[in-house]
């Protein structure tokens, strides 16, 4: 599984340039215009794919959570209003599918519930997320193992056997489409929690598998130092703004930086080479005026 070609024609793995995701997430606010708005800026920026976050809320919120009252963007109201207010339905996803169509970029979703699933499937999705929580939600592992979409993993907050037990289920159902992100789960995250030597780490296990890297850092260099060592695919939380109300907001990266983070990666892949020393067409005028010993036999056989 070297290479995964998705049902829009985009490949990631091995031979395609780095597969990089803006996660909108929930940093649309529960806004359809800031949705947009963060597309916009996502295609702007030559981003490959923008990915949203879809719960059923009665599901994913601790019952004992419900009623507890928080301070929003709205005036009070209880958490389980919150997170209704803020979920994106089928008229909104119907207009994200549409508008993303009409730009040319993927989408797709972290599906936290089996419903999730259900829902999301009406749209054809490029693949799924299995965000680092849902790691150890086997029930919903398999529910996206039987759509046999490509399923991206992320492995923040997670045990090494918690990644191989999941990575085994995944197994259970053949040659499958996945990849393995590689992730801290703390937002942001300190530089020295980042672990990008994991990256190597999971290479090394799982050399039949995408590798790649989540990142919740708040700067952009390392994010390109993880596409150095070897990711394939790259996920960062993207905002209008991180002084925005939210809890993501802090951790992600707003479009300039985006747009500046997408060139140094491809940039950054393009400076690896093959590994094979040689002398570039570049180099032979300095070489004529610098190097010392150099014979025109020496330099035809350089060229």
């Amino acid at each position: 599984m070297k290479q995964i070609t998705l049902n829009t024609g985009k490949t990631i793995g091995e031979g395609s340039p780095c597969y990089v995701i803006a996660e909108i997430g929930i940093n649309h606010n529960g806004s359809l215009e800031i949705a947009k708005q963060l597309i916009d800026a996502a295609v702007e920026a030559k981003v490959s794919a923008v990915k949203f976050q879809k719960r059923t809320p009665e599901i994913c919120v601790p019952k004992d959570q419900w009623e507890i009252v928080r301070d929003t963007p709205w005036g009070k109201m209880t958490y389980i209003d919150y997170k209704r207010k803020t979920e994106f339905g089928i008229l909104e996803y119907s207009e994200i599918d549409n508008y993303c169509k009409s730009k040319g970029i993927d989408w797709f979703a972290s599906a936290w519930d089996e419903p999730s699933v259900d829902f999301m499937e009406q749209f054809n999705p490029v693949m799924y997320k299995l965000a680092s929580a849902s790691l150890t939600d086997d029930s919903l592992i398999r529910k996206i193992c039987a759509t046999g979409r490509p399923i991206m993993i992320s492995t923040g907050m997670s045990r090494i056997d918690e990644i191989s037990f999941a990575v085994d289920l995944i197994r259970e159902y053949g040659d499958y489409p996945l990849m393995i992100a590689h992730a801290t789960s703390a937002y942001p995250c300190k530089p020295e929690e980042l672990n990008l030597r994991m990256i190597n780490t999971l290479k090394n296990m799982y050399p039949e598998y995408i590798i790649g890297y989540s990142g919740h850092e708040t700067g952009l260099s390392t994010t390109v130092s993880a596409v150095a060592i070897g990711a394939q695919f790259v996920e960062r939380h993207f905002t209008l703004d991180r002084a925005m109300w939210g809890s993501d907001h802090a951790a992600s990266v707003e479009p300039q930086g985006f747009v500046r983070l997408v060139k140094d990666i491809h940039d950054t892949e393009l400076s690896l080479g093959n590994g094979i020393k040689q002398v570039y067409e570049s180099e032979i005028g300095p070489m004529k005026k610098l190097r010392v010993n150099i014979t025109e036999n020496r330099l035809v056989d350089m060229l």
